[in-house]
């Protein structure tokens, strides 16, 4: 039985294979039968009545009567002067390298000849329309704002709208003033979701919609989705989770102030250690002990690291082989030589290395996206980029030799999958090619 306050120590040989699956084992998400049938009710909702629901049900859950959705320029502009300077300048440096992070991530034209007179390009088009939800209320994800908006902005989408709970924070409001965003909604929830989505007569639809939120917005997300005509999201977004791997040289005051910083998500997060050393173990968890009694969301974590374990393998390798088979969101390498290692992680979300890499660093300001895939799905999915603002479009253009060189291949392959109409839309064109060169 696990500890309820602190990870316990772990002999990874000593489990069977059982126990080792329980302890790679993810807690649950909550996604009760009440969740579905409730987002499905709501979501109705605001499909049939528009604005008027939404009034109604930011009443009911917000316990806020709401008169204009749509936050004022006033507002906005008011909103700066309550901002401390201190503030300002900090997120302006975020938001600096975040930009210069996904400014690398633009993707050049391709213009590429594959065989004598036929072209084929690649050009990439922005997103039109794209919503992103920002929860707010007890930690409003001022953070998350750049996340979203920052690529939205590079990839030049033409509207982008940010929908949150109210009260709006005011330092939310100038990270959105930052990133140019003038469509602000004081709205949230499944609610938010729905308006994005279906459009009222205040917030007319998006494309795509972004952005993390408790179960109730991610189960939001996932049925919206499913819509005929209804908008694609980014990912489904779980629990936070954390994998450490360190060797005997690591500080484990830096370790355990990670994994500490990852358990203050919620209670349903998930930090683990791997660790060949036993010794590191032993200080990491007196060192948790003790960070926890000054920290702010302490009964938060505690419940988190009865998720969560602190595990002795034999080596390095088998540190990496744990954490390729769980893939975790984050992976934090603090070893003698970190870099040495990549080339053999295959699952994560995003990488941090050495000692002086804390995740924090990438949840803000290094300019790396903190919206990255969970519960697994690291797999085959990567994390938040600028591609995912943006469509890609291929052309091509075939001259008149280009098309009779190509000729025999495509009747050929037309014929074969019996689709008559493509293999004559060939053969027409060069019928008539012939008949103008003998005339």
């Amino acid at each position: 039985m696990k500890n309820n306050s602190f990870p316990e120590i772990i002999f990874w040989h000593k489990c069977c294979n059982k126990k080792k699956t329980t302890l790679l084992t993810r807690p649950s998400i909550i996604n009760t039968k009440h969740i579905t049938i409730d987002v499905q009710n709501i979501l109705k909702k605001v499909e049939l009545n528009g604005d008027s629901a939404l009034k109604s049900l930011t009443l009911q859950f917000d316990h806020t009567e709401i008169k204009q959705f749509r936050v004022t320029h006033t507002t906005i502009k008011q909103a700066q002067n309550k901002i401390s300077k201190k503030f300002k300048e900090e997120i302006k440096i975020a938001k600096k390298n975040i930009t210069v992070f996904h400014q690398a991530q633009k993707i050049p034209a391709i213009n590429v000849t594959t065989s004598p007179g036929v072209l084929c390009q690649q050009i990439t088009l922005p997103l039109n329309a794209v919503g992103l939800y920002i929860p707010g209320k007890s930690a409003p994800l001022v953070s998350t704002v750049l996340m979203l908006a920052v690529p939205a902005l590079i990839a030049g989408c033409k509207r982008t709208i940010i929908c949150s709970p109210p009260p709006i924070a005011d330092e939310i409001l100038y990270a959105a003033y930052l990133c140019n965003i003038k469509e602000i909604y004081q709205i949230g929830g499944v609610q938010a979701i729905a308006a994005m989505g279906f459009g009222t007569e205040s917030i007319a639809k998006v494309n795509k919609i972004f952005g993390p939120g408790n179960a109730w917005v991610t189960e939001a997300k996932k049925q919206i989705s499913q819509k005929i005509n209804g908008p694609t999201i980014d990912l489904l977004a779980g629990p936070s989770e954390l994998i450490i791997i360190a060797d005997n040289k690591a500080n484990p005051k830096f370790i355990a102030a990670d994994l500490l910083s990852q358990a203050e998500h919620g209670h349903d997060s998930q930090v683990i250690l791997l660790t060949p050393s036993i010794e590191l173990a032993k200080k990491v968890k007196k060192e948790i002990k003790k960070q926890i009694l000054n920290l702010s969301r302490n009964k938060i974590i505690k419940k988190s690291l009865v998720n969560s374990s602190l595990i002795i393998t034999s080596d390095l390798k088998e540190c990496i082989s744990i954490s390729n088979q769980y893939g975790p969101e984050h992976l934090i390498i603090q070893t003698q030589y970190p870099r040495s290692l990549i080339n053999f992680i295959t699952n994560v979300g995003s990488i941090f290395l050495g000692d002086w890499s804390p995740e924090s660093a990438g949840d803000y300001a290094s300019g790396t996206n903190h919206i990255l895939p969970t519960y697994g799905c690291t797999l085959t999915n990567s994390g938040l980029s600028l591609i995912d603002f943006q469509k890609r479009i291929t052309i091509q253009q075939l001259s008149k030799e280009g098309l009779l060189n190509l000729a025999p291949t495509i009747q050929t392959l037309a014929k074969a999958e019996g689709l008559t109409a493509h293999e004559h839309a060939v053969t027409l064109r060069t019928t008539i090619f012939k008949e103008n060169n003998e005339n």
